[in-house]
């Protein structure tokens, strides 16, 4: 390995390492008001794993608040999943490479297995690349093929930054009010046809925007 190469690491390592800890000290912050959390809390109690499934916009809050917490995550092979990916295992995610254009049946595969064997799953239906707000198949097909259910998740954050990207990334500044919302669990049953499951994909997406747009009301 030649010296360039070695800098090269040494610097992405130490940028990892600030981030992993600045993203916590950040996190801390912030005031979190819950609302419908009786959902996820029974299917804790009932050891009942469940697809969790946010917007890629606002996927910080949710990634952190569900660390330590079981679950399994789906991040693409791009250099920006390389990110994501170390951040997540720094918070006890199960990390899972892959995306709907490289990677994603057999990622897919891998989560479904996941779900099967008492991993919950938390998913960013819209990402890796959109359109923002575009619910994919992926929470949806996961769901009806391990037989658990799904939980939408709307994240509003009163004080923030809204970065340049497609999916507008929110990046919260310290000490501001979040509202998340928890949706009712969503059964997914494994008969339904090809239409029928199209149909629950377009419901989810419905159904997450609403959350979405309610979250956002301060």
């Amino acid at each position: 390995m030649n010296t360039k190469q070695v800098k090269q690491d040494t610097l992405r390592f130490l940028g990892s390492f600030i981030l992993k800890h600045s993203l916590d000290a950040l996190c801390k912050t912030l005031r979190v008001s819950y609302k419908n959390k009786k959902v996820i809390d029974e299917l804790r109690k009932k050891k009942q794993n469940y697809v969790l499934a946010f917007w890629h916009g606002t996927m910080l809050l949710p990634w952190f608040l569900h660390r330590n917490d079981g679950f399994a995550a789906l991040t693409s092979k791009s250099k920006d999943g390389d990110l994501l990916a170390r951040q997540l295992k720094h918070w006890k995610y199960k990390v899972v490479r892959g995306s709907s254009s490289k990677g994603g049946d057999v990622a897919l595969g891998i989560m479904v297995d996941h779900a099967k064997n008492g991993f919950s799953i938390a998913i960013t239906p819209d990402g890796p690349r959109g359109p923002e707000h575009e619910f994919k198949a992926g929470a949806v097909i996961t769901a009806k093929k391990s037989g658990v259910p799904i939980v939408l998740l709307g994240v509003g954050i009163k004080s923030k930054k809204k970065l340049k990207s497609w999916d507008k990334f929110q990046v919260p500044n310290p000490f501001s009010s979040v509202k998340v919302i928890y949706s009712d669990a969503v059964s997914v049953d494994a008969k339904l046809s090809y239409d029928e499951t199209s149909k629950v994909i377009e419901e989810c997406e419905k159904k997450l925007n609403e959350l979405q747009k309610e979250a956002e009301k301060f």
